[in-house]
């Protein structure tokens, strides 16, 4: 990165992540063998979609840029060195493609066996491809994410492999990264963060990142952010209050219907005086084009479920045209694809003239 750029874009990569919050994560004198150079991702100040949506300092933390293309990278990476040191000899988890992904890259890199319980056909293309090419063992169910999440704690608890989904408490301790990443970055901590909602553990992980920095003394309990999740409407077992039995989404990474991390999830919303609310297909699919075309990123539909929320809670003025918001863009387009492909379909072949080329593009 050239210098002189502004430090919102920056990546920072002068130590592998875990190494970078050594101080606190790591058990004394504990190594960590395993990275694949995940973390430092950049906050992206979104100026014309902050312009769009009356804020004035709106931005990105864009998740999208980790190894697998995920912000499952930041709890695996810590997830599966635990599991090395403590002699695993095999990993296994439930998942609607971005786990399976993240879990498939280092297993590979750590040298262990891999096992996928997915749900038949409820998985995003780009992400069964990375699990599959990475080596994992793929079993798919005819069933939902719940039901393949139950079945994994069974194999956990029977000892068969190490469960790396987010009910492991080394996942949600390595993604409180993106919290104190959100902090050194903006050098405080903004006035409200919004995350998607699925399994419910990255809002349960940021709240304990950003409550972790107060009692560190790196920000004061009056400084400590909002925080907004929101579920897809066809999704939404937490503001429902009950389970949901079929979740139905676009938004493939948050379609699940009972959430492991559901108590941190409105533990998070309640102590930070927040909110956990719905938005709908039409809202998620709209914001995803909103955020590429207006600021060039590309995230995947249940990411900008957040901007989707955050821009209703703007128009509503329930967020202030001067707070500092960020939104958490957890997965890169390119993993869930499919949710824009129908717009191929416009594209008609015209001869290779200049003259119809001219007239094409309204020259």
């Amino acid at each position: 990165m050239r210098a002189g750029l502004p430090a919102y874009t920056r990546r920072v990569k002068s130590q592998d992540l875990l190494e970078r919050y050594r101080d606190l994560l790591a058990d004394a004198g504990e190594r960590f063998a395993i990275s694949l150079g995940e973390g430092g991702t950049p906050l992206v100040h979104a100026r014309r979609l902050g312009d769009e949506m009356g804020l004035r300092s709106l931005h990105l933390k864009f998740e999208g840029m980790n190894p697998t293309g995920s912000f499952k990278d930041r709890g695996m990476v810590l997830a599966v060195n635990r599991a090395v040191s403590a002699g695993a000899r095999a990993v296994v988890c439930a998942s609607t493609g971005n786990t399976s992904a993240s879990a498939a890259a280092y297993a590979a890199a750590a040298g262990l066996p891999c096992h996928v319980i997915l749900p038949a056909g409820r998985v995003a293309r780009g992400k069964l491809a990375q699990a599959l090419a990475a080596g994992a063992r793929l079993v798919m169910i005819d069933g939902n994410f719940d039901e393949a999440l139950t079945a994994v704690r069974r194999l956990g608890e029977e000892g068969a492999a190490v469960v790396v989904n987010s009910i492991n408490p080394h996942r949600l301790a390595g993604q409180q990264t993106g919290a104190w990443e959100v902090v050194d970055t903006l050098g405080r901590a903004p006035h409200a963060l919004a995350l998607p909602v699925g399994n419910a553990g990255n809002i349960t992980a940021y709240w304990r990142g950003f409550r972790r920095y107060a009692e560190e003394g790196r920000l004061t309990a009056d400084e400590l952010p909002r925080m907004l999740g929101f579920q897809a409407e066809g999704a939404a077992p937490i503001v429902l209050g009950r389970p949901v039995e079929s979740p139905e989404t676009v938004a493939t990474a948050i379609r699940i219907g009972n959430p492991a991390s559901w108590v941190g999830a409105t533990t998070a919303r309640d102590e930070s005086g927040g909110v956990i609310e719905t938005v709908t297909d039409e809202e998620i699919l709209d914001t995803q084009r909103m955020i590429i075309q207006l600021e060039g990123v590309f995230c995947e539909p249940a990411s900008a479920a957040a901007v989707a929320g955050v821009r209703r809670l703007a128009a509503e003025r329930r967020i202030g045209p001067d707070e500092v918001v960020v939104c958490v863009l957890t997965g890169h387009g390119l993993k869930d694809p499919d949710a824009v492909q129908a717009d191929e379909g416009t594209l008609t072949p015209i001869p290779p003239e200049l003259g119809a080329i001219r007239e094409a593009m309204e020259l």
